[in-house]
């Protein structure tokens, strides 16, 4: 038996091995998990009417994406590239009708609440709401139909848990294992994603505090989801602060989220008003929705001054940033803390 070689710091060249190949392992299983149940959700989203798989499943594919980026980050092979490229459409094609699920449940609450007064302006929203969900959700159909997502799970499956047979056929394009990487890699790796992560973070709320447009405080909500994706990842393996920073991410996403909310759905009333026959047939209704519109934009600018007052001088922000700092400055530390 040889004996166990020592580095010069002290620690045995078999814990750093061991450490090594048990971190990126971790990583692996983990993106396993959320390609399975990518995949597990897929027919019950084709079915059309669970509002909720098309929900997770996009939920699913942001987290696979994030995990795939810290297994493989840029440059990226061609191969990695394609399939990442895939898993963005999935969740695309579907982002409509997930605004469509979102809105419609929104305004059945409403209607089941309403007095009648109303009830006409409400019901005629409900009614195009659900074409339109009808529409986007074939259109979806059709693209993904197309996608062969079976294939696309095989190779995929292929990377994340490769199976290394005698006389297996060699791959098109070699893909280096994260186990194959040298052993601080793994710090590194998280690192540099979480740098970049929030980097485009802190990015778009300055943004968003120069130009506060819809489309500028939506990439706030796209990036947090990015920032806590990523930081789930590290808080599978237990490093102190994670929990609560995956906290205040998710508590700003949802936040936004309903702020996004109330952005589609005037939106969606400005289409439908937008329809000349409908202003033709519907005119005391079209007056109607014109007077919620009005209603909901002094609605959603109390929930911009909510959001402006969590990520200006707030101290659960400056906590949250002093964190990712420290994980960012000394990742290796985080983690032994975490053991």
């Amino acid at each position: 038996m040889q004996p166990v070689r020592e580095d010069p710091g002290g620690e045995s060249e078999a814990v750093k091995e061991f450490e090594r190949v048990e971190a990126w392992k971790k990583v692996r299983k983990l993106a396993l998990k959320q390609l399975n149940r990518f995949m597990s959700l897929v027919p019950k989203v084709l079915g059309g009417d669970d509002p909720d798989a098309i929900h997770d499943l996009r939920v699913a594919s942001r987290r696979l994406q994030q995990v795939l980026d810290l297994l493989y980050p840029q440059p990226r092979p061609s191969e990695i590239r394609k399939l990442r490229r895939k898993i963005r459409r999935c969740r695309r094609v579907l982002g409509e009708v997930r605004n469509c699920d979102v809105q419609l449940a929104r305004v059945e609450r409403t209607l089941a609440a309403k007095r009648r007064a109303r009830r006409e302006i409400w019901e005629a929203v409900c009614q195009y709401l659900r074409q339109r969900r009808s529409d986007h959700f074939e259109k979806a159909l059709k693209k993904l139909s197309k996608m062969n997502l079976a294939i696309f799970y095989v190779h995929l499956k292929g990377h994340l848990a490769p199976a290394k047979r005698l006389g297996a056929a060699p791959a098109t394009e070699h893909l280096s294992l994260p186990e194959e990487l040298g052993p601080e890699q793994f710090y590194e790796r998280i690192s540099q994603s979480l740098e970049s992560a929030w980097h485009g973070f802190e990015t778009q709320i300055a943004h968003s505090q120069s130009d506060p447009k819809a489309g500028v405080i939506h990439g706030v909500r796209i990036a947090a989801k990015r920032v806590r994706y990523l930081i789930e990842v590290v808080h599978a393996f237990d490093v102190p602060g994670s929990k609560e920073t995956v906290r205040w991410l998710r508590g700003l996403q949802t936040h936004l989220g309903n702020w996004h909310d109330m952005e589609v759905l005037e939106q969606v009333m400005i289409e439908m008003l937008a329809r000349p026959e409908f202003l033709r047939d519907h005119l005391p209704i079209a007056i109607g929705v014109e007077k919620l519109i009005l209603r909901h934009r002094k609605g959603k600018e109390g929930f911009k001054a909510k959001y402006f007052a969590m990520t200006r001088d707030s101290k659960d922000y400056e906590r949250v940033q002093e964190w990712v700092a420290g994980i960012v400055a000394a990742p290796r530390e985080a983690f032994e803390i975490a053991d």
